[in-house]
């Protein structure tokens, strides 16, 4: 066994040792279907501490050569596959981790020289009669060892991206890494030594320099996880499972740490949901594994509508996103769109993929943002979050023609990308309008199901706050009157659908006078009988 060919068990050993183990490795069972295919070239991306590694060791674990891994695995869900034994290390595997290696390699630019040199010292140490004569090439070396022999092999990359992330501006490191890959995975030669091909990193392979040298590869990302959905994250199920074992309130787990939508799966970050288990603290575990330095200079871009957009997510809308803009690199991000997309990728947006928007996935993420537009201030941003606090306790204060002189103000100061034309566009300026709430309210519920029809929005106050803070009842309409949108509540008893929160209620009825370009608002306190 070596440290890249055919290393041992021990790395994925360490994550089976710890408290909390979800299992994953109903993944291989996709692995081994795809083996020697030419659907065997995975790139498999994720935002940090969302087990990329982990991933990573678990396949080395199982198919390395250089270990013997048939107890590790023998109550995991790979066991019960039939062909488990089958491929339970029998491969030669090169693991390599590209963050790792920078830094005994001695900087970015001698990494692919640094891991050739050494994977084919390691290599020469199994082929020895093959591999007599000096050879500088990896790719070279394993189609010689396949020439001779017959083996394939299963290449293993963590962090494959990190020098096209950090790296983008320098170009002599960028082609020095991309004609490895190339050379690693392209065209006729590496169908040949390559078994199977996996990637993991945050950034998928969609770029204008990595297109030619890696389109054979299948991706599965935080835009289009396809299959590998429930091997991204944790699944509902599976905090469900923990929660319960761990006392904690699931609700609340999912209130902070869910919003992922992956296919069918509500994904949730795996560290976070780990800390709160075994800490019972719910805050934001973030910013101990993520820096600010990627999202912070993004969103302080100036491009056209970005501004609001955050505010709008902040606020707990959805935006929409075009994310085929984006060459996955920081230097050509060039619209607002590649910044929301850049976002995706690093988790700190979820994505619709049948809507195609984005969003702020949870409570966590939302106080990450937060912080992160607070450490360089936008003066747009603080004026509008006094604005909306005064809208706030305008509604609070029951005073009607002052919520309805502050939303007139919103939307005319920091809306200004959203024109009037209906009661849809109307909802979305109350949804930024009302940030501020965010503080003390759960996400707004849009067009709650209530008695006979649909409440436009439902402000339920957090548990910490139910005693000083209503529930707000919203009803939008437009070119009517505010009476109408009151009288609209109480006849379809929207506030019936919230019986079940015992705290006070306000009923709020917003009006938009098209003629007249004049917001009209009534609040009445709700009388429970």
């Amino acid at each position: 066994m070596g440290m890249f060919v055919n290393p041992d068990n021990s790395a994925f050993q360490v994550a089976l040792n710890s408290e909390i183990y979800v299992d994953k490795t109903g993944l291989i069972k996709y692995t081994n279907k795809v083996l020697n295919t030419l659907q065997g070239y995975i790139c498999n991306s994720r935002p940090r501490r969302f087990g990329k590694s982990i991933t990573a060791n678990m396949l080395t674990a199982y198919y390395s050569r250089g270990s013997d891994s048939e107890a590790m695995f023998a109550e995991l869900e790979i066991s019960r596959s039939a062909d488990f034994k089958k491929h339970l290390n029998q491969y030669d595997v090169i693991h390599l981790d590209i963050q790792w290696c920078m830094e005994p390699a001695g900087g970015s630019e001698q990494v692919v020289d640094y891991i050739s040199e050494k994977t084919i010292a390691e290599l020469k140490e199994y082929y020895p009669d093959v591999l007599r004569e000096k050879t500088e090439s990896l790719p070279e070396a394993l189609s010689q060892i396949n020439a001779a022999t017959g083996k394939k092999f299963i290449v293993i990359i963590d962090e494959w991206d990190v020098l096209i992330r950090d790296k983008a501006a320098d170009t002599k490191v960028q082609e020095d890494y991309i004609n490895f890959l190339r050379g690693m995975f392209k065209g006729t030669e590496p169908t040949k030594y390559i078994q199977l091909a996996y990637l993991t990193g945050i950034l998928s392979i969609k770029k204008e320099k990595t297109q030619s040298a890696l389109n054979n590869f299948d991706e599965f990302t935080m835009l289009s996880a396809s299959n590998l959905a429930p091997y991204i994250g944790f699944t509902e199920d599976e905090v469900r499972k923990l929660a319960e074992k761990y006392h904690q309130n699931f609700d609340e787990v999912k209130r902070w740490y869910d919003g992922y939508l992956l296919k069918d799966y509500q994904v949730y970050n795996p560290k976070a949901v780990v800390s709160v288990m075994l800490r019972g603290e719910y805050k934001s575990y973030w910013s101990e594994t993520a820096s600010y330095d990627a999202v912070v200079p993004l969103i302080n871009m100036n491009y056209d509508g970005l501004k609001t957009a955050i505010i709008e997510m902040l606020s707990g809308a959805e935006v929409k996103v075009n994310t085929s803009t984006f060459k996955n690199d920081t230097v050509n991000i060039t619209s607002k769109d590649d910044v929301l997309t850049y976002m995706i990728h690093l988790g700190y947006l979820g994505y619709n993929q049948k809507m195609k928007t984005a969003f702020v996935p949870n409570e966590e993420i939302r106080q990450e943002l937060a912080t992160a537009v607070e450490s360089r201030p936008w003066n747009e941003m603080l004026a509008f979050q006094r604005d909306s606090e005064c809208l706030l306790n305008a509604t609070l204060n029951l005073d009607g023609a002052s919520v309805a002189a502050q939303i007139e103000k919103i939307h005319n100061e920091y809306a200004s990308v959203i024109q009037y034309h209906n009661e849809n566009s109307l909802s979305s300026v109350l949804a930024i309008a009302y940030l501020s709430a965010m503080q003390y309210y759960f996400k707004p519920i849009r067009e709650l199901p209530t008695g006979r029809g649909f409440a436009d929005f439902v402000f339920i106050p957090k548990p910490e706050y139910g005693t000083y803070y209503p529930a707000l009842v919203v009803e939008l309409k437009w070119n009517k009157n505010a009476k109408t949108a009151l009288q609209q509540i109480k006849d379809k008893k929207y506030p019936e659908s919230i019986m079940s929160y015992t705290g006070n209620i306000l009923l709020v009825g917003i009006n938009y006078d098209e003629k007249t370009k004049t917001h009209e608002c009534l609040i009445e306190q709700y009388e429970k009988e």
